[in-house]
């Protein structure tokens, strides 16, 4: 066996076996790390773009088409999520076979998936941007930038769903080494083709893909050198449908959820596209601003999936319990950590991004008012995490329905309008993060989940009716 696949075994017998928090820390740093790159090259490319294209350039490649990318891309990423926990479990409990299989389920899956959500994209793009109000001086650059982003989202499937594969088994070091690699490429593409070439948000999209693709490779390349039970034979690359339809049972509401999330942004990112360019520019500096929490929060919902997954394949539930609240304990310290600094540092970091005084103080305006409430975040995060990692979706993603979805409309559309201020209209975030955070509270400690997990697994029998 390989050093990488020794390494990768015995990351994942410490998930099993080890001091939890230092494991935890040892699997989340890779993650931080990689979803920082993943989040940099995107944000190289608004900071290019906002410096030397203008403002308009800015909002087309971070603002409308932001929200539409990740309604999208999201939908597919979440579906996959369902082949990660799979796996996890397969991978815990030391079924190889199992876990061979659903490596080449996954994979059959983020091609067919790229495929459709390229088609998809390019087609429906136009439309959905003019119909979420893009200013016309934005409209034909998100257009331009959007089309040509989704001709490289078989890539980015491959990676994402190649990267998860690795990380269910405890190796969370390669997936991060790619990403830098990634990065690295995408901004020296953004100063040849920007810059030098000056080619505007096209270059700026064309650089993306292409490091996309690279970081694509490097994970299949990977895959095919793995030991026997994560190696990818071209060949066997198919859908097997008893996985699949568990896949699809466990990874279609996170793929909803995701959705769910994309979908309410995307009615909030029209509501402020009214307010003209200088706020979208603002609201979109604010969102690479903004990503730093998200990829924290983000990081620790990935590394806990995969704990409770494995854990819950091994049956043990009780250090799988344990590492719940020892990861609730260290996202909620981080987050306030992070809450302060962004508020402090808010005006030299939206500097990076433009040098216009008035998108300024209106980033300066939004992230006074979102970011103190990360907090409320924290909860739903990490308790979406466990009952991912668990099997259990179904019921997490009706939730997510209500506190994120239908509250964040029937706040937009029903009660923002009468106050026509842009402000007004954010609290909607607050409102949203609060109410889904007591509601994953209340279903983690009374809900019943466990049980029915187990009972799904095959971990205990079911109680026979009488």
């Amino acid at each position: 066996m390989a050093l990488g696949n020794r390494r990768a075994a015995g990351d994942a017998h410490a998930i099993t076996e080890g001091v939890i928090w230092k494991q935890l820390l040892i699997f989340f740093f890779p993650i931080l790390l990689g979803t920082f790159f993943q989040q940099l090259y995107n944000t190289a490319d608004a900071i290019i773009v906002g410096k030397f294209v203008g403002k308009e350039g800015l909002a087309a490649v971070g603002g409308t088409t932001g929200t539409l990318i990740n309604l999208l891309v999201g939908f597919f990423t979440g579906l996959s999520s369902g082949a990660t926990v799979i796996l996890s479990q397969y991978y815990g409990a030391r079924d190889n076979v199992n876990v061979s299989r659903t490596v080449h389920t996954a994979i059959a899956l983020a091609l067919a998936g790229g495929l459709v959500l390229s088609a998809v994209g390019i087609i429906i793009s136009p439309t959905v941007l003019r119909m979420m109000n893009t200013p016309d001086d934005v409209l034909p650059l998100s257009i331009t930038y959007i089309r040509i982003y989704f001709c490289g989202t078989i890539a980015s499937l491959v990676y994402n769903i190649g990267a998860g594969i690795l990380r269910a088994v405890g190796d969370s070091r390669r997936p991060l080494i790619f990403l830098i690699c990634s990065c690295m490429i995408n901004i020296l593409l953004d100063i040849i083709l920007v810059l030098g070439l000056e080619m505007g948000v096209a270059g700026a999209a064309l650089a993306t893909i292409l490091s996309q693709l690279f970081s694509a490779s490097l994970v299949i390349a990977t895959l095919l050198r793995s030991h026997h039970a994560l190696r990818l034979h071209v060949s066997k690359i198919r859908f097997h449908k008893d996985l699949l339809s568990r896949v699809v049972r466990i990874g279609l509401p996170a793929g909803l959820q995701s959705v769910m999330y994309s979908l309410s942004n995307l009615i909030v990112q029209a509501s402020i596209n009214v307010f003209g360019t200088d706020m979208m520019a603002a609201k979109t500096a604010f969102g690479k601003i903004d990503s730093m929490f998200w990829m924290i929060i983000q990081a620790y919902g990935v590394s806990i999936t995969t704990f409770v997954g494995q854990n819950f394949g091994a049956m043990k539930y009780d250090r799988m319990r344990r590492s719940v609240r020892v990861c609730m304990f260290m996202a909620a310290c981080t987050t306030v950590v992070v809450s302060t600094l962004v508020c402090i540092f808010g005006r030299p970091l939206y500097s990076l991004f433009t040098s216009e005084p008035v998108v300024i103080e209106n980033g300066m305006m939004i992230l006074n008012r979102l970011a103190p409430f990360y907090i409320t975040f924290v909860c739903v995060e990490i308790l979406a995490g466990t009952l991912r990692g668990a099997g259990d979706s179904l019921l997490p993603m009706l939730i997510t329905l209500f506190g994120t979805c239908i509250l964040r409309m029937i706040w937009v559309q029903g009660i923002a309008p009468s106050h026509h201020d842009v402000l007004f209209t954010l609290l909607c975030y607050p409102i949203s993060w609060s109410t889904t955070s007591c509601l994953f509270v209340l279903y983690y400690f009374k809900g019943g989940w466990l049980n029915r997990c187990r009972i799904k697994a095959g971990h205990i029998a079911a109680p026979i009716a009488k």
